[in-house]
């Protein structure tokens, strides 16, 4: 299997500050705009802010799934919240740090506890979106 992807995603104007995400082998297109936190800013619709914290948490969930199937580890449950900081940092807006707090439940947590807090670590040390941004992250995990 080859070492090298690609991924490709269109955006297309609609109106004003929204726009239509859409990717040639997905079937869903999905609406983004300028958050209402900004001028002209439209609320209800997936923001830029939202989609990279979304990339964030989706690969870091695909990320501790993987690795927890590897170590036999079987989940009977997976969510996490991600909040992120938006700043101004030397003049140019950056989200300089992700709080996340994966919850896990686990189908043996007698003896699966200590093998998942490991997990939780090497997800985050190799999720390829957590690595490929300079955003601090920061793990609250709750397994049970």
């Amino acid at each position: 299997m080859s070492q090298t992807h690609f991924y490709e995603v269109n955006i297309q104007w609609k109106e004003g500050r929204i726009g239509e995400l859409s990717s040639p082998v997905l079937e869903k297109a999905i609406e983004c705009a300028t958050p209402p936190e900004f001028p002209d800013g439209v609320s209800g619709i997936w923001s830029p802010e939202h989609l990279f914290v979304s990339a964030i948490n989706s690969c870091y969930m695909a990320t501790f799934l993987a690795i927890a199937h590897n170590f036999k580890v079987e989940i009977a449950d997976f969510s996490c919240k991600t909040v992120a900081k938006l700043e101004m940092m030397d003049g140019k807006y950056q989200i300089t740090q992700a709080e996340m707090f994966p919850e896990v439940k686990l189908v043996h947590p007698e003896t699966d506890t200590d093998k998942a807090e490991r997990i939780i670590e090497k997800a985050k040390a190799g999720c390829l979106v957590t690595n490929s941004i300079k955003t601090e992250i920061i793990l609250n995990a709750k397994i049970s």
